[in-house]
């Protein structure tokens, strides 16, 4: 990655998607990376869950700062404030320093991450693990109307929570493009589960109203999607980070899996 690859995001609307699974263990090199908030968090996380917060963080440092050709240390990363409550902590993520149009997005579920990277674009990717959960009860709380027809059509218990996760990683991504997260009434955010890639429409805060979802190739009970603008979607890159050897993904270490 370098300043070329950079140019090639803006001048034609792509975005690069990252798959990484956490290691086994860190080595200095990683943990070297974080700056003092990040170091200071991953220490108060219980042990495997430290682990795969410094991972996921060093990661996406280093993806980032090899297309901002600067050392990744010494990125400067924020917050834009929340569109709906204007609180600091936590609307979309962004980099502070260096000065940059660079958008990115980071999703993390048990040991696999995502982060999502495009220039002068608003975009949210998420990524669900396949965690227990009631699906009944859960979806009755953040499915609209249509969402929950689609569902209780599915043939069996797997089809439903496939189903589910499809219909909340959509959510996730386009809420997370938004800035307000899951603030937001969920049940509101219709995203057409039948349909791949599809235009949903969000209310919700400032800037595009409608985003192009689409899902995202993943491992065997892993799902993910990613929201980006509507009118400026690109081709879309999917990466798998080096050490990545899910049974499942692409053998390929990049594939375009987007729609122009």
């Amino acid at each position: 990655m370098n300043a070329v690859a950079h140019a090639s995001l803006r001048d034609d609307g792509a975005v690069h998607v990252w798959h990484g699974r956490a290691p086994d263990a860190l080595g200095p090199d990683d943990t070297a990376l974080l700056s003092d908030e990040e170091t200071r968090k991953a220490r108060r996380l219980p042990a495997t869950a430290s682990l795969r917060y410094a991972a996921a963080h060093a990661a996406v440092r280093r993806v980032l700062a090899g297309h901002l050709g600067v050392p990744p240390r010494d990125l400067v990363l924020g917050r834009h404030p929340c569109p709906r409550c204007a609180h600091p902590r936590h609307g979309r993520p962004r980099i502070d320093w260096p000065p940059t149009d660079l958008e990115f997005s980071l999703s993390r579920s048990g040991p696999h991450w995502l982060l999502a990277v495009g220039a002068g674009q608003r975009l949210g990717v998420d990524l669900e693990g396949g965690r227990p959960l009631d699906v009944e009860g859960a979806s009755r709380l953040v499915l609209s109307a249509s969402e929950l027809a689609h569902l209780r059509a599915a043939p069996d218990d797997t089809a439903r929570r496939h189903a589910f996760f499809r219909c909340w990683t959509r959510k996730e991504a386009v809420v997370k493009a938004v800035g307000v997260g899951i603030a937001t009434d969920l049940d509101g955010v219709d995203t057409r589960p039948a349909d791949d890639p599809v235009l949903v429409t969000c209310a919700e805060g400032t800037g595009p109203g409608s985003w192009l979802v689409q899902d995202l190739p993943m491992p065997e009970g892993v799902f993910a999607a990613l929201a980006r603008e509507a009118g400026r979607a690109g081709p879309v890159v999917f990466r798998h980070h080096p050490g990545t050897t899910d049974s499942g993904a692409d053998t390929a270490h990049t594939r375009e899996v987007g729609v122009r």
